[in-house]
């Protein structure tokens, strides 16, 4: 399979600084991350800009869920949500 047609169709997760960044397409979108955010550690769920992953908090041992919605966040930054979102297949988390 050609890795790069893989990728493609990839956004990436991550987080620093207090911000979230999700990357996909060129664009690197960050906005504000729960005060207390060490790391994100797993997607659990990926539904047309809609993500569930497993976060790992200071104040707190143990992961816990969270939950992302990426449409209103597009919508304010005058991204059409339908055609960004559409092509993404898959995300990761990746702290490179």
């Amino acid at each position: 399979m050609n890795n790069q047609t893989t990728t493609s169709n990839e956004a990436v997760l991550s987080s620093s600084e207090g911000f979230t960044a999700f990357s996909f397409g060129g664009y690197n979108i960050r906005f504000r991350a729960p005060y207390s955010l060490e790391r994100y550690v797993d997607v659990v769920t990926w539904d047309d800009g809609y993500l569930v992953v497993m976060a790992k908090y200071k104040h707190n041992a143990e992961l816990e869920e969270e939950y992302i919605d990426l449409k209103p966040i597009l919508e304010g930054l005058y991204i059409d949500p339908t055609a960004f979102l559409k092509p993404i297949k898959n995300v990761r988390i990746d702290y490179a």
